[in-house]
């Protein structure tokens, strides 16, 4: 099943201990393009801190519409490491969420993302390119800034080869690999009211310090593309 990410945001997460949260946002890999934390701001039991949750944690009962059941308890969370989930994640951060959780690291190819339902996925790479983010605005200091946010990028302005077309509106995922196949692009003045997919295999590269997605196809075939309709991606 393809989900967009927004239809996600505001899902609840129950620990099995009590109500956790809920989700605000999601990280990506900028390698795979495959969903690696949601984002989520606990209730007034912690403050409204936010922390990072590895999809692995979902159980596979897990399948009620606006929520989403974990395998961790409060007292996991409440201790995890605290990271800014304003800014890109280093990879020497997730080491430090490793160290706390019982999570194989992915990138050594230990780690396969449960869907939203527990289905056990692959972690395969593909052919996209992406520029280095040591310039990003909202980047860290590391040189191994790789993951990034959904609520970040959802905004960045989208350059065809032969011009600029709208910006990043939404994201939509495989729901059984958490991988991003495509983007949802709002071409808002220059096709008013139209939305729509574009394909993560069209990215030729992402360039953070302008906030730019650069996409190898025309204005024209970005007008042709197939258009985007909600109510075929709301779980």
């Amino acid at each position: 099943m393809q989900i967009n990410i927004s239809s996600l945001i505001g899902y609840h997460l129950e620990a099995t201990d009590g109500e956790m949260g809920k989700v605000t946002a999601f990280y990506f890999d900028d390698v795979t393009w495959t969903i690696r934390y949601l984002v989520v701001e606990t209730g007034n039991w912690l403050s409204g801190r936010k922390v990072l949750i590895s999809p692995d944690t979902i159980l596979k009962e897990s399948g009620k519409t606006g929520l989403f059941s974990v395998n961790l308890t409060k007292s996991q969370v409440s201790n995890s490491p605290a990271i800014d989930t304003e800014k890109p994640v280093s990879q020497d951060q997730e080491v430090e969420l490793f160290n706390h959780y019982p999570w194989p690291n992915y990138w050594e190819g230990g780690f396969s993302a449960s869907g939203v339902w527990g289905i056990l996925a692959p972690t395969s790479s593909t052919n996209i390119t992406f520029e280095t983010d040591t310039h990003h605005p909202l980047s860290s200091a590391d040189s191994n800034t790789h993951l990034h946010s959904t609520k970040v990028v959802a905004g960045y302005d989208i350059h065809a080869t032969d011009g600029d077309i709208g910006h990043v509106k939404d994201f939509i995922i495989e729901d059984h690999t958490w991988k991003v196949i495509f983007f949802v692009v709002d071409t808002h003045n220059f096709f008013p009211g139209k939305k729509v997919l574009l394909p993560v295999s069209n990215i030729q590269a992402i360039q953070w310090k302008d906030s730019k997605v650069i996409i190898n196809i025309t204005l024209e075939e970005v007008k042709q593309s197939r258009l985007f309709d909600i109510a075929e991606f709301t779980q």
